[in-house]
């Protein structure tokens, strides 16, 4: 049996563009002498389409999408993503779904019993959990299909009660297909591999799994399709963050040893590298817009960012608008223009040290005389904030946020100012990390010139500002944050690995007090294993930790 995966990259509730796409990609596989072609989970409506469910309408797109898509799949069969509703009045209405189609008619439906509630996902709050699985018969062969974390639960510390393929099993497949929407992190492709070879393993059959590739908003996939033998071997490894069909034939991933190409394993920046322009290009795709609009200061943090958005939409495409105040160091200028002129995007200087003196006499009878502070650097990050704005709306611009995790965790940052935007680029990208990023990007030459990189951060919004004035060295945040966000760590646990416990106490009493800040922040392009957003849910009154 010759069987193709097809990872797509598909546009969610965009029905005409992903159903043609399917179809294209069936008769693509066929011309290439596959006999079965997979597409990933929820294919047909996009991943995730959350309460678009909810609208009896958008259902039954999904349903006449899939009759189109059984049409025009003769001569080879097909398998498709998508939900479908339930018969029983009890339960959910829906079920996340698979279509098996071949010879144009819809021959099985397999429903996917495991639906995860943890981090990004919230699955159960759409579909029922289908507690009956039978195999796929295919050319002599039985087929056990599952969808995604169907075939997660086989760690140290199971999730669920059951497991389908412990059903499935019974009845002595030949092979193990599963169809995925599995978000990117730069942890993850590294526990898919685990995951899917521990199944190969355990039921001592090969294993074809897909995964799709594309950014939905904040949510990023990276692809990585995988091909296993029975012993759990990984035989072949598709592109990631490109779409990509490639043909498999059973018996050469039984029996032949390195028949089939693996894409070449990325380190953690360079993935990140290349999920953060994905995730602006389709952001920008899948929203119609075309020109980005950023700060560009001269820090570091803006420098990476105009230098991606400048890589996923064209530098013609991205203006970095400059604007300087009486803070504001002639080097810092000179950099950001160094980089423009190293990059080639358009970029306006507009001064702000008049509008914030404005401020300055328009506010001080109501100050009546209290000294610069805080009140005033905020006002000066505020005017910044407008000034893209009107930038956005005059020309058309989509602002691209340049906020990086540590500031965001530790609330280092003005809300209506520096934190505004439509998309966070960099809103989980530790700022270790966009030193990092920066140094990759200049790996072929310059781009980001080195004064930005070696030099003090600073927001610049008082004379001779330093970051380290009002927080702790990056290198030392960084590991802090970490182990509390990512690895859910407390100051008691911290403070036994040796961190310093007054200095673990205020960091963490800063990240949970600022709370109420990222709750009005722009969506963050997700790239570690747990960002801020719709994956960490806190209580903004909450005392713990505060």
């Amino acid at each position: 049996m010759k069987i193709a995966l097809a990872q797509l990259n598909y546009h969610i509730g965009n029905f005409e563009a992903n159903t043609k796409k399917i179809i294209n990609n069936i008769q693509l596989a066929k011309s290439k002498g596959a006999e079965l072609v997979v597409f990933a989970e929820l294919a047909v409506c996009g991943y995730p389409p959350r309460d678009f469910l909810e609208f009896d309408e958008f259902i039954s797109l999904c349903e006449l999408a899939a009759l189109e898509i059984a049409k025009n799949c003769k001569g080879i069969a097909c398998i498709i993503g998508l939900p479908v509703k339930n018969d029983i009045l009890q339960g959910k209405d829906l079920f996340n779904a698979a279509y098996f189609i071949e010879d144009g008619e819809v021959k099985a439906i397999t429903k996917k019993a495991l639906l995860p509630t943890y981090d990004v996902f919230d699955e159960y709050r759409y579909f029922e959990p289908s507690t009956t699985f039978s195999c796929i018969d295919f050319k002599g062969k039985k087929i056990a299909l599952t969808i995604c974390e169907d075939l997660w639960n086989i760690n140290d510390n199971p999730l669920y009660v059951s497991n389908p393929m412990d059903v499935l099993i019974k009845e002595q497949p030949d092979l193990m297909i599963n169809i995925a929407a599995s978000p990117f992190s730069y942890t993850h492709d590294d526990e898919r591999i685990k995951v899917l070879s521990d199944n190969a393993k355990k039921y001592n059959l090969p294993v074809f799994y897909v995964n799709q590739i594309g950014a939905q908003t904040e949510i990023i996939f990276d692809g990585g399709s995988l091909v296993f033998d029975a012993e759990g071997a990984l035989k072949a490894e598709m592109k990631y963050f490109e779409e990509d069909l490639q043909v498999f034939d059973l018996t050469e991933v039984e029996n032949v040893k390195n028949k089939y190409p693996q894409a070449e394993r990325l380190t953690d920046i360079e993935q990140i590298h290349d999920a953060l322009i994905l995730g602006i290009r389709d952001y920008f795709q899948k929203s119609g817009f075309t020109k980005a609009v950023l700060g560009l200061s001269g820090g570091i943090d803006s420098a990476v960012v105009c230098a991606l958005a400048c890589s996923a939409l064209g530098a013609e495409n991205v203006m970095a608008v400059l604007m300087p105040s009486k803070f504001s160091s002639d080097h810092s200028i000179q950099d950001a223009l160094d980089l423009v002129k190293n990059i080639g995007c358009m970029h306006e200087i507009v001064p702000i040290k008049d509008a914030a003196e404005a401020f300055d006499s328009m506010l001080a009878p109501a100050f009546k005389g209290i000294p610069f502070n805080l009140t005033e650097e905020n006002i000066q990050a505020r005017i910044r904030g407008t000034v893209v704005m009107a930038m956005s709306n005059k020309f058309g611009y989509i602002l691209l946020n340049t906020s990086n995790k540590s500031e965001c965790a530790v609330g280092y940052g003005t809300l209506y100012g520096d934190m505004c935007g439509a998309i966070g680029v960099i809103g989980d990208v530790y700022k270790t990390q966009v030193f990092a990023l920066a140094k990759y990007i200049n790996k072929e030459r310059e781009i980001i010139p080195v004064n930005t990189i070696v030099k003090p951060p600073s927001a610049e919004l008082r004379p001779d500002q330093k970051d380290s004035d009002s927080l702790p060295e990056y290198d030392v945040l960084d590991k802090i944050l970490y182990e509390h966000i990512e690895l859910k760590q407390g100051s008691a646990a911290l403070t036994a690995k040796g961190f310093d416990e007054t200095l673990v106490k205020r960091i963490l009493k800063m990240v949970n007090i600022a709370e109420f800040k990222r709750y009005q922040t722009p969506p963050i392009l997700r790239v570690s294993p747990k960002a801020f957003g719709m994956g960490r849910r806190m209580p903004i009154v909450g005392k713990y930790m505060t």
